[in-house]
């Protein structure tokens, strides 16, 4: 490829430069990373990723690169860290246990960004997300008007102004229904006012955009959104989607340009307070052995990990099982990453050795509480020798507190 004046290093921060310069290649992601479990191949790894990107630095920002100019880079070379970059599914197990602490899960969107701004990226379908959220306001390219009337809940209110928000989510709203369902259900349950924006309103938190590299609708997305709910009074925004909150989180002040003018909590986070605060009680119990599958930006990402643990444990008669890996070291279900779209093999393999070790447990149930582990996990049901219930955790939990 003709040799391009640009930095490779204009995306990245200064620490994430550090972080890159870092990688020893170790080789200890290589035993965490759940593409790695799927493919075994070597070069797709995250050390392999670094070692090329650093690759790039050098020839356009290096010693030689400066004296002399910048060195043509093989464009087959450049695909194929494009490739490589897009096939990881950001889970961040990688980064979880690397020995010089380089934080993965922050560090792929940026090196995606910088493949986009040079047209190398995004991969696949996922090209098509800016175009139809700007159309539709969600990924899916599914009508507005649909993203609440199939599946919401009767006798349920929503307020006008209130001071707790929902935020369904594209994938809830229209990939995983019963989940966002069980949400509603939950808030009803409780019974004190919250509002959600119009389904027209409610458009696309930008974490698909964010993590396929695609920058630039993001600030317009996130000021539209704030906005809203800044009209309607809003203190608390909950969602159950851990990709949502975790932009939310992370992101959305930056984008935002100062702090948000409301706190964001998950699902799981808001029923703890409110079974703490005595507004929501447990009626039922439920007498079967249940095993938790944390999601991959709710555990990793936000640090989310005992409450949905508490809230199971809140419905009597219920034998909470663990993973193996659980916790900060859960193995992604194979749905992160927008990956699931374009690497249809790998997310079903990693699935599957997700329903693997549940059934294995003997659970009756694999709980997640995640829309897009939702879909790809039931998704990959079909066809394998081995089958056990897939629900949300809010799914199980309304059942006991209605």
């Amino acid at each position: 490829m003709k040799a391009d004046e640009r930095s490779f290093t204009s995306s990245l921060s200064k620490l994430q430069l550090i972080e890159i310069d870092s990688c020893t290649r170790c080789s200890e992601c290589l035993n965490h990373c759940p593409v790695q479990d799927v493919t075994g191949n070597p070069a797709i790894s995250p050390p392999e990723k670094i070692r090329m990107f650093r690759e790039f630095i050098k020839a356009t920002d290096g010693l030689k690169a400066r004296l002399f100019g910048p060195k043509d880079i093989d464009k087959k070379l450049l695909e194929d860290f494009t490739k490589a970059v897009y096939e990881c599914t950001t889970c961040g197990a990688c980064g979880e246990n690397c020995t010089v602490g380089i934080f993965s899960q922050r560090l792929w969107p940026m090196l995606r960004r910088e493949m986009v701004s040079r047209g190398l990226g995004p991969y696949g379908a996922q090209a098509n997300l800016p175009k139809v959220i700007a159309e539709k306001g969600n990924p899916y390219n599914k009508p507005a008007e649909e993203r609440y009337s199939p599946w919401f809940p009767e006798g349920v209110k929503v307020s006008e102004r209130a001071d707790v928000a929902y935020y369904a989510g594209c994938t809830g709203a229209y990939d995983a229904q019963p989940m966002v369902k069980g949400d509603v259900r939950v808030f009803g349950a409780i019974n004190e006012p919250f509002t959600m924006l119009p389904p027209e309103e409610e458009v696309c938190c930008g974490f698909p955009l964010f993590v396929t590299g695609q920058f630039d609708m993001l600030e317009d997305l996130v000021k539209r959104l704030v906005a809203g709910y800044k009209a309607r009074g809003v203190k608390v925004l909950v969602s159950s989607c851990p990709c949502c909150v975790n932009i939310m989180a992370r992101d959305w002040p930056s984008l935002y340009g100062k702090d948000l003018p409301f706190k964001i909590r998950h699902m799981t986070q808001y029923v703890v307070d409110n079974l703490n605060n005595g507004k929501l009680k447990v009626k039922r119990g439920l007498k079967e052995r249940l095993i938790y599958h944390d999601p991959c930006y709710l555990s990793r990402g936000v640090g989310v990990i005992e409450e949905p643990r508490e809230v199971l444990r809140s419905i009597p008669g219920v034998e909470l099982l663990e993973f193996d890996n659980n916790r900060l070291n859960s193995k992604c279900c194979g749905a992160g990453g927008a990956a699931r779209k374009v690497f249809l093999d790998n997310a079903n393999g990693m699935a599957r050795m997700t329903i693997d070790e549940a059934v294995e447990k003997r659970a009756d149930k694999l709980i997640l509480s995640c829309p897009a582990c939702y879909n790809t996990v039931n998704a990959s049901k079909e066809g394998h020798d081995k089958q056990i219930p897939v629900v949300d955790i809010m799914e199980v939990f309304a059942d006991v507190v209605e």
